[in-house]
């Protein structure tokens, strides 16, 4: 258990005070006037303040040299009492910047000078350097603690900043991928209960279709949202996640759409290979969110699905001949879903292009880097 910083003082306190008893008979010894009651109560005076060290350093290191004056005036002699100064020096060089603690080491050898001459010593040069090296040496190793804890403070606010940093690009990436998700499959089954809806009456086998597709795509869904806690979720027993969604399920996502009274034609160039897996995802998630777009905000539209692998990279497009109104939003990029696909071109070092088309419609291209060097350059370009 982690004791309390008064609880320490305290004890260094009475540390102090006990050994500054025990060495009050040594001055008898040493020819100096022997302690009497009125020396130790001064004694133990002087330690005293030293309980609130950490509390008030420059105070009571002040009245802590004020008491030992009292005491060395007496002519008692000073080394009983020095450790308690000391200590007090050292504390405010440790906790204060040099413009409070270098007077505070001044103090303390003003009153070794003092000291000195007060007991007519014949040794003045001994108590010069005395008075010089003891408060030095304290007053340095202070502030090189001082240093030290102001360095931690700096790294632990450091390592808080990268920490809440981490925290909000994973709350990032996590809205974007439940973006992805949930409205590419709530977009669908919206298009498709109301189509079901509308020919529930009149065309049961058209009603039951869409329940089918509807049911396909919520279960489709449920698997992608498993599949992300799986991801987030770190597993003690280290059982691999599932895969997410890649080009290969392009297919899938066509057809969805197509249920959905979107026609798409999908359109695959160069030599199928196998890519990185967040590549994959990268432009699988990319389509996905066009198409939802196309969907949702151009009825009537047919869209065109491009897929080209080329030797250091590949490219998709999705493009519509759409005609309705564009939402000031996408318009703008200003949309979740047009943020996630640059955010995501940007992680992969790719490049993307969202905009409406000179003849009519909307086209979304990107091109991402297949190969390992160029995907950690991280190319920021993206328009």
């Amino acid at each position: 258990m982690r004791m309390r910083p008064i609880t320490v003082d305290t004890l260094i306190a009475s540390a102090l005070t006990s050994v500054a008893l025990l060495l009050g008979p040594e001055a008898a010894r040493q020819g100096q006037r022997p302690l009497d009651m009125a020396a130790y109560v001064l004694v133990v005076l002087v330690h005293l303040p030293l309980v609130l060290r950490g509390r008030a350093p420059v105070v009571v290191c002040c009245l802590m040299h004020a008491t030992w004056l009292v005491y060395i005036t007496a002519g008692y002699w000073p080394v009983v009492c020095s450790f308690g100064p000391m200590l007090a020096v050292y504390t405010v060089a440790s906790l204060r910047p040099p413009r409070l603690s270098v007077p505070c080491a001044a103090l303390m050898s003003a009153a070794w000078i003092y000291a000195g001459a007060v007991n007519h010593t014949d040794s003045w040069p001994s108590v010069v350097a005395q008075a010089v090296v003891y408060p030095a040496v304290l007053w340095r190793f202070g502030g090189v603690a001082r240093r030290s804890a102001e360095l931690t403070r700096q790294l632990r606010r450091e390592q808080d900043e990268r920490a809440r940093r981490e925290v909000a690009e994973e709350r990032g990436r996590i809205a974007r991928e439940l973006h992805d998700v949930v409205a590419h499959h709530m977009s669908v089954i919206s298009v498709q209960t109301g189509l079901a809806r509308f020919v529930f009456d009149s065309d049961r086998d058209t009603a039951r279709t869409s329940l089918e597709t509807i049911a396909a795509t919520g279960n489709e869904a449920l698997d992608e949202l498993r599949r992300m806690l799986m991801v987030l979720r770190t597993d003690d027993d280290g059982a691999p996640a599932a895969p997410m969604p890649g080009l290969a399920r392009l297919d899938e996502m066509a057809e969805r759409i197509r249920s959905g009274g979107v026609p798409v034609t999908l359109t695959v160039e160069g030599t199928p290979r196998p890519l990185a897996p967040g590549v994959e995802l990268c432009a699988y998630r990319v389509v996905q969110e066009a198409l939802t777009n196309v969907l949702k905000h151009a009825p009537g539209a047919s869209a065109e699905v491009r897929l080209r692998y080329e030797p250091r990279q590949v490219i998709v497009s999705v493009t519509d001949d759409g005609e309705g109104v564009i939402p000031a939003r996408v318009r703008t990029g200003g949309g979740h879903g047009l943020i996630g696909m640059r955010e995501r071109a940007k992680l992969y070092g790719g490049q993307i292009s969202v905009g409406p088309r000179d003849g009519g419609g909307f086209a979304v291209r990107l091109t991402l880097p297949t190969s390992a060097r160029a995907a950690a350059q991280g190319d920021d370009t993206t328009t």
